[in-house]
């Protein structure tokens, strides 16, 4: 069976919140490099414990391991920004700051994904994908 979405990071971040929402610590997923590198930044910024990739060409699939057993998640909220029918674009200047730093906000850019105050420090703007608190 094919499971084909048209927002995949959408699809993910929805994943992620019904398994927090069931204390489910682990996820399985497709894989997609979009996915990987949002992932990747969950795990840099202490938000999801570890991000891995298992098998390989079509049957690679992405494992998140949201927390520990026994833990509490550190994900209180995750939330899609830009859908694929409403794209929102940034200037470096224009992006936000999610609950007074405490969460971040992740954005594709030019030199591809990054947090929110990365790309402010670098002087670039690109597109809001989604913000974690």
């Amino acid at each position: 069976m094919s499971v084909t979405t048209t927002d995949p990071i959408a699809d993910m971040l929805a994943r992620i919140r019904n398994a927090i929402a069931v204390s489910k610590h682990e996820i399985d997923l497709p894989h997609s490099k979009v996915k990987e590198a949002v992932a990747k930044l969950l795990a840099e910024n202490s938000f999801v414990e570890s991000v891995t990739t298992d098998g390989k060409g079509i049957n690679k699939t992405l494992h998140i391991s949201i927390f520990k057993p026994h833990t509490n998640a550190k994900i209180t909220e995750i939330k899609r920004i830009s859908t694929p029918g409403r794209r929102q674009y940034v200037s470096a200047d224009a992006i936000p700051i999610v609950k007074r730093g405490r969460g971040i906000v992740i954005i594709s850019t030019s030199k591809g994904m990054m947090t929110g105050i990365k790309a402010k420090t670098s002087g670039i703007g690109g597109e809001l994908i989604c913000q974690v608190y």
